[in-house]
């Protein structure tokens, strides 16, 4: 036996196995994986071990792997927008229109601490069977606050709504909700987007250039992207659009001086994407590819979402940026999966144990059937709901009543115990009860075949839901919407008119028996006819996985409607500015002048509630000075049911154009029937500011008159039924 060779062979085995378990171990002894040392000095550490091409790589979306330094692959591009989009089964919360239609920041601070709840989880999931593509990571960019500011925008349903105060409570809370409250790790990393003045038009996002004034942008665009850096929003995505000439990635003023500067920003700023190529594709402010990359670089830009940064090496060959400014921007990256616990032992981290278990729980799926709830905004009820649920028959219709499509919105995610709207109402009636269900129209055209066999089933219905209005394929982003001819946008307000046509027939069938209009949507539209026709009139946004049992729920009287507009519906169109004017005069409840088809917060309740016994603590005050406002809420109605209780501020003397009153509180209070509560609202010298031509706040001595009650102060929300809203006056000296 040759010896040498056995021991040669031997030697090669052990040292060989020994390599592959070290190999597991294989990048412990760096001391960006030493977790005893500072953050800085791990970033510092890791930067330092990179090449410039593995530099340039690590700031891309799809960051690859790098196996000699034991780095996994990390895709940074993930959604959260009503739950974990594109991922994979995931709870499918109302689209964020309809949050904000809660008018609830409690409600969505729960709401997104189940998402990151189930982020976790999936992320964890994923990690363990290998797979680290897109949409498996904990970077997620949402929400979107940009303001609703003009119904024509197809992703208008993915916000908030129109107004700044209720963008920012419910934006800050899902933020929170998203990242968690450990003192070391997030949770999951949130995104403030689309920063900033960025609503539409969808076709020209590529190349168009928003104008605002230093007024609109300080009093509407930009305060609640400043509320959530304030509440330490992990990420700001830049938008498509150029802002008074530069675009958004490139904006010294937006991203220097506001962002970093003014505001104390720490986190990174990740582009749209391929929001970069625009720079030499749509906004021309440069050539080629190394130029884009090297501008994005020196804007502060950390992240690229698209196909630039690779660019950066050769960037760099051309002198046109440094390596050191590079470093710079990585850094700042690479703070946020520290954060995030991924260069450092699950054990450490306690998030590291949620699991597959934690998706799509029975508590979770009650948390979306009581969102959608709450999200449903009655506008008009002629005393015939609630319904019973033992009638005779019903007929339930329409292109959106047996609709997946409704349930979604965009930016969604899917679900095995997804409810459509006919199944809801089926399961809710009882068993003696007859249920009849023809669709009767298209969505968005004229029936080919010209016999109407279903409208007849009004006649001799005891009831008849009609579930009317418009989804995803009509209006969203501009390659997602396959029905839009506009991209996305809705540029016609009405709803189809193969719709109407359709409830005419209906309503002439039905005689006295009622019709119930179910409207889908996210956005505005003209419901002046539907208002006319239909005996009661729902609007139910796109309420998510439990959406049919949520309108069961509120149909049948389960529990009462108390959801708000969280948008003005105007008349019409011809009523606001033009759809490229991004000036706020003639927009939004703080500005427009003509009379609404349906007003901001408005919405109608199953009881009766009313106001009385104003108070205000002081009447004159100093600058600098809180005052408190109270008053008393009462359901005077015969069953309990919740209110939502608005304050709106109205400077009465002013120097500047300030807006006819703003909302600055709101509190949910559910009563019993025949009960009162005294509601407390704090009013600080925040809620006198104005914003003058120049962008600054400011303070002015006079008198100002506060608002509490259901809705927006006007004489709208009045003639539609809304409780009589009670006012105060103080006066500041």
């Amino acid at each position: 036996m040759n010896y040498k060779v056995l021991g040669a062979f031997i030697l090669v085995f052990v040292f060989g196995n020994l390599g592959a378990v070290n190999a597991q171990e294989k990048g412990k002894e760096y001391g960006f994986r030493d977790e005893s040392l500072s953050m800085d000095e791990r970033v510092t550490d890791l930067i330092n071990r990179l090449t410039l091409e593995e530099k340039a790589m690590q700031m891309m979306h799809d960051s690859p792997a790098i196996e000699r330094l034991s780095i996994p692959e990390y895709n940074w591009w993930n959604e959260a927008l009503h739950g974990i989009g594109r991922s994979g089964v995931a709870t499918v919360f109302p689209q964020a229109i309809g949050m904000g239609a809660t008018f609830d920041e409690d409600l969505i601070f729960k709401v997104s601490s189940a998402i990151s709840d189930e982020a976790r989880g999936n992320h964890n999931t994923a990690v363990e069977n290998g797979y680290r593509r897109q949409y498996s990571g904990l970077t997620f960019w949402t929400p979107n606050i940009n303001i609703f500011r003009d119904p024509r925008w197809g992703r208008g349903q993915e916000t908030y709504g129109e107004d700044p105060f209720l963008t920012a409570k419910l934006g800050v809370a899902f933020v929170k909700g998203l990242q968690g409250d450990d003192d070391k790790y997030l949770k999951t990393a949130a995104a403030a987007k689309h920063y900033a003045v960025h609503s539409g038009p969808e076709k020209l996002r590529h190349e168009f250039n928003a104008i605002a004034s230093q007024k609109d942008l300080w009093e509407t665009y930009l305060p609640a992207f400043e509320a959530l850096v304030d509440a330490k929003v992990e990420t700001i995505m830049c938008a498509y659009n150029a802002t008074n000439g530069e675009p958004c990635c490139a904006n010294e003023y937006l991203l220097t001086d506001v962002l970093r500067d003014k505001w104390g920003f720490k986190g990174h700023v990740v582009s749209d994407c391929w929001a970069l190529e625009d720079f030499y594709g749509g906004h021309n402010v440069v050539e080629t590819p190394e130029e884009a990359a090297a501008l994005g670089i020196k804007s502060g830009v950390n992240l690229n979402c698209g196909s630039v940064y690779p660019s950066l090496v050769e960037a760099v060959n051309q002198g046109l940026v440094t390596e050191e400014e590079i470093d710079e921007q990585l850094a700042v990256l690479m703070k946020t999966k520290f954060k995030l616990g991924l260069f450092d032992s699950p054990t450490n981290n306690p998030y590291s144990k949620l699991s597959a278990k934690d998706i799509n729980t029975s508590e979770h799926r009650a948390l979306a059937r009581e969102t959608a709830q709450k999200s449903i905004v009655m506008l008009k009820n002629d005393k015939v709901l609630p319904l019973k649920n033992d009638l005779a028959k019903y007929f339930i219709t329409g292109p959106n009543a047996t609709s997946v499509e409704i349930l979604l919105g965009n930016y969604h995610g899917v679900n095995p115990d997804l409810v459509t709207i006919i199944e809801g109402i089926a399961g809710a009636i009882k068993p003696q009860s007859q249920l009849q269900y023809r669709q009767g129209t298209l969505l968005d055209r004229p029936n080919a075949n010209p016999q109407d066999w279903a409208s007849p089933n009004a006649g001799n219905s005891d009831a008849t839901i009609a579930v009317l209005g418009i989804s995803g394929v009509l209006e969203g982003e501009e390659g997602e919407s396959i029905a839009s001819e506009t991209f996305g946008d809705r540029l016609d307000y009405n709803l189809p008119e193969n719709q109407l046509d359709y409830l005419r027939k209906l309503n002439e069938a039905a005689g006295d028996n009622p019709v119930i209009a179910v409207i889908t949507g996210g956005s505005p539209m003209n419901l002046e006819e539907v208002h006319e026709l239909a005996d009661a009139v729902l609007m139910v946004w796109y309420p998510g996985q439990e959406g049919g049992n949520a309108i069961a729920d509120i149909i049948f009287g389960e529990v009462s409607p108390s959801g708000r507009l969280p948008i003005t519906f105007p008349k019409s169109l011809d009523d606001l500015p033009p759809y490229e004017d991004y000036t706020m005069k003639g927009r939004t409840y703080k500005y427009m002048d003509a009379k609404p088809m349906y007003p901001f917060g408005y919405g109608l309740s199953y009881s009766d509630f009313e106001f009385s016994h104003i108070k205000l603590s002081k009447e004159k005050i100093r600058k600098g000075q809180n005052l408190e406002a109270s008053i008393e809420v009462s359901n005077v109605g015969d069953r309990e049911a919740e209110e939502v209780v608005q304050l709106y501020v109205s400077d009465l003397e002013t120097s500047v154009e300030a807006p006819k009153y703003q909302l600055y509180g709101i509190k949910r209070v559910n009563l019993k029937a025949g009960s009162s509560k005294e509601i407390k609202f704090e009013i600080t010298p925040e809620m006198m500011e104005l914003v003058n031509n120049d962008g600054e706040s400011i303070i002015e001595k006079g008198e100002f008159k506060i608002y509490i009650g259901s809705s927006s102060p006007s004489a709208r929300s009045l003639e539609l039924g809304a409780a009589q809203f009670k006012e105060a006056v103080f006066t500041l000296r």
